[in-house]
C-alpha cells in the first residue's frame, strides 16, 4: 500500500541560496536527528547530478542498515527527486520542490512510500508516520538555525497537499 507524506517551510532566502544548501549532500548529516546516527558512506566530494548514487549509513528503531539512493530527477533550482534503490522501505521517493514566493523561498516534500512485507507491514504504519514526522520537524529547525539563527514559518500540517496541488497546475 503507498503511503504520502508531506511537508512545507517558508525560508525568506532567495530559491538558489537554499537550493544551494541542498546540492551539497553533506547537509543531509547535519539536518538528520542525531539519534539516528547517520552518516553517508560514499566517497566525497558527491557531485550531485541526475543519476547519482549515494550511500548512507543509519539506525532506525534501533537496527542499523545501509540505504542506496538514486539521484532520479536533478533539476536546479526547481526540484530534486531521489528514490531508495535498497533500503528498509519497499518504496521510497521523494520529491524536494523549492519555489520562489516574493522573495522567499517556499520549500515542498512530498514523500511517496510503501513498508515493507504487505501486509504485516502496515502494522507499523502509524509508528513510521510518527517518526517521519518528527524526522522532517527535526530537518526544518536545523535548516532555519543554520540559514538564519532564527525561528522559521513552517506547516508541519502533513498531509495538506493544497500549496502542492496548487504547483502541479
Amino acid at each position: 500500500m503507498e503511503h504520502i507524506f508531506a511537508v512545507s517551510m517558508n525560508l525568506p532566502f532567495a530559491r538558489e541560496e537554499v537550493f544551494s544548501f541542498f546540492a551539497e549532500a553533506g547537509n543531509l548529516e547535519t539536518i538528520t536527528p542525531p539519534e539516528l546516527h547517520f552518516h553517508i558512506v560514499s566517497p566525497r566530494p558527491i557531485v550531485i547530478a541526475e543519476g547519482t548514487y549515494i550511500e548512507y549509513r543509519l539506525r532506525l528503531f534501533g537496527i542499523s542498515f545501509s540505504w542506496l539512493t538514486k539521484i532520479v530527477r536533478w533539476d536546479p533550482p526547481q526540484e530534486f527527486v531521489d528514490m531508495q534503490v535498497r533500503g528498509p522501505y519497499k518504496q521510497w521517493i521523494h520529491t524536494h520542490r523549492f519555489v520562489q514566493v516574493n522573495g522567499s523561498t517556499q520549500i515542498f516534500d512530498m514523500v511517496h512510500y510503501q513498508l515493507p512485507l504487505f501486509p504485516w507491514g502496515e502494522l507499523a504504519y502509524p509508528l513510521v508516520h510518527l517518526q517521519l514526522r518528527r524526522i522532517f520537524a527535526y530537518r526544518q529547525k536545523t535548516i532555519w538555525k543554520i540559514l538564519d539563527n532564527g525561528g522559521a514559518q513552517t506547516r508541519k500540517n502533513a498531509g495538506d497537499f493544497s500549496a502542492w496541488k496548487q504547483l502541479q497546475g
